[in-house]
């Protein structure tokens, strides 16, 4: 017998009437399907969800497909705020839809990619999401195992296999013509070697239809320390340039220090831009200047194919330019 202290299990009825909508429509969002819901509404929706605490009831549904009911997901590095974004938005829809999710960090791990793969297929993950590309080998290797894959944030599509991506030259062009848009005629670029090729593309993009030299180039590690060690590097420059796009918010941060600690100002003595459009950009000094990626609708696209089991998908998404005060703009 259940202790009247106990509070019950919130159902999908009560996620309705906090959301303001029908069970059908909770069930179409958890489902993903087989209507669609509009976004404000599917938002509204995952908010009362994680508000109540609401699981739904996956049991039945994978025992009988004989699969787990856990998602696995590869970044690169969690500690990185934009990984950190992905893994909560990733988390939350999974929870939506009666899935918990289990992360794996690449980037400090002594395992190689092949060995993190195989412990997901070992822990039998239903699905995995992935910000790295896989070989055809690896995903032979998940597919003989019934684990599907989705490859997110990847410049290109993978072929073979769901992509959910941005428009990341496009992002990076958006930043860099505003830059010029100020009278900026001096852009360098701060990238990392293994990320630099879209983003780096979109600056010189931008910069040579302008009819402008391309700037001073830095390529270091995706990290803070990448970050200030490239604005030390700018910052010594005989011919330092007046502004500059990074590929990263994260390394954004390293190199608005590195600026602060020589005493220079931004945008005064040097202004910026980044990539990401991370929640703690807006919270700099000054507040940065960045082309956000879409996260939630990222991780919306990824979830849904995994629940679907959608092997035919390859969304690419927009990214938007948030105007603060780093490039030169007022408050």
């Amino acid at each position: 017998m259940r202790s009247v202290n106990t509070p019950r299990p919130a159902t999908r009825t009560d996620v309705a009437r906090l959301a303001g909508v029908s069970d059908a429509v909770v069930s179409y969002v958890v489902n993903s399907g087989p209507r669609p819901v509009a976004a404000a509404t599917r938002a509204r929706v995952l908010d009362a969800i994680h508000a109540l605490n609401y699981r739904p009831n996956a049991t039945a549904r994978a025992l009988s497909r004989g699969m787990s009911d856990v998602f696995g997901m590869l970044v690169v590095d969690a500690r990185n705020p934009f990984f950190a974004q992905l893994v909560y938005a990733a988390n939350r829809e999974s929870s939506a839809h009666g899935h918990s999710l289990m992360t794996v960090s690449t980037g400090g791990s002594p395992l190689s990619l092949d060995e993190q793969v195989d412990e997901l297929v070992a822990r039998r993950v239903r699905g995995l999401i992935s910000v790295h590309a896989f070989t055809p080998r690896q995903i032979e290797r998940l597919r003989g195992q019934g684990i599907h894959v989705v490859v997110i944030n990847q410049p290109a599509a993978t072929p073979g296999i769901p992509s959910v991506r941005v428009d990341l030259p496009a992002g990076a062009r958006t930043a860099v013509e505003h830059l010029i848009g100020h009278g900026y005629r001096r852009i360098g670029f701060v990238g990392a070697a293994e990320y630099r090729s879209a983003r780096e593309h979109g600056w010189a993009d931008a910069v040579s239809a302008a009819g402008l030299p391309l700037g001073p180039r830095v390529l270091t590690e995706y990290s803070l320390d990448g970050g200030y060690d490239a604005g030390l590097q700018l910052l010594q420059l005989e011919h330092r340039p007046d502004a500059v796009f990074v590929s990263s918010d994260q390394m954004s941060m390293g190199l608005l220090a590195a600026v602060h600690a020589a005493g220079l100002r931004v945008p005064e003595d040097l202004a910026l831009a980044s990539f990401d459009g991370v929640t703690e950009s807006a919270y700099l000094w000054p507040p940065l200047t960045t082309v956000r990626q879409p996260v939630a609708e990222i991780t919306a696209a990824a979830v849904a194919a995994l629940v679907a089991d959608d092997d035919d998908v390859d969304v690419v998404l927009p990214t938007e330019l948030v105007v603060r005060r780093s490039c030169g703009c007022p408050p």
